[in-house]
């Protein structure tokens, strides 16, 4: 049945997240309280159900979690429109996330890029700025990594070539983030 085939490799693919991503993303999550601490902010960016899953986490970070807390601040790249069409038809496509980066990001900041395959051209672009500007940068990556993981001071590649299942496990991976912040609060 195909149902099942689909819940067993994820169940497998999580497994993975399990054993190899926990450490890590207990470390992002002590990072990303410090830096808040500290009065600096998280960045995400990626693009179609990546984009989907920067917003998400986004959100909980300045609405809530699970409990009540201060608004955290968060913010994702692709929100405005109007920047997103007006630099890439300005400049390209390719620096849409960069020259936000550019005018947002500030020594101190997390900047996580999030793509299944690693090899968003405009992701890579803004992570290679944001670590010269001096942020912390993160990536949540799928199958080897891609050209992202160079990019990145802590690259968290869910090792998988099914995209879906990626996705799965990268909201997972910033579900358990957030709760972890959240119970520093």
């Amino acid at each position: 049945m195909f149902v099942k085939e689909q819940a067993d490799e994820l169940i497998k693919t999580l497994e993975y997240v399990k054993e190899n991503l926990s450490a890590p993303i207990e470390t992002l999550a002590a990072k990303i309280v410090e830096a808040f601490k500290k009065g600096n902010k998280v960045i995400l960016m990626g693009n179609g159900g990546s984009a989907g899953d920067a917003q998400h986490i986004a959100a909980e970070f300045v609405g809530r979690f699970k409990k009540e807390r201060p608004s955290l601040p968060a913010l994702a790249l692709h929100t405005n429109t109007s920047t997103i069409t007006a630099v890439g038809n300005d400049y390209s496509y390719d620096v849409i996330f960069s020259r936000q980066i550019d005018g947002f990001a500030k020594e101190g900041d997390i900047v996580i890029g999030i793509s299944t395959s690693g090899n968003s051209k405009n992701v890579y672009l803004a992570l290679g700025l944001a670590k010269r500007k001096g942020c912390y940068t993160v990536g949540f990556l799928g199958k080897d990594g891609g050209t992202i993981k160079e990019m990145c001071d802590l690259p968290l590649i869910v090792k998988s070539n099914n995209t879906p299942h990626i996705q799965e496990c990268h909201i997972f991976m910033g579900h358990c983030m957030c709760d972890l912040v959240d119970q520093a609060y």
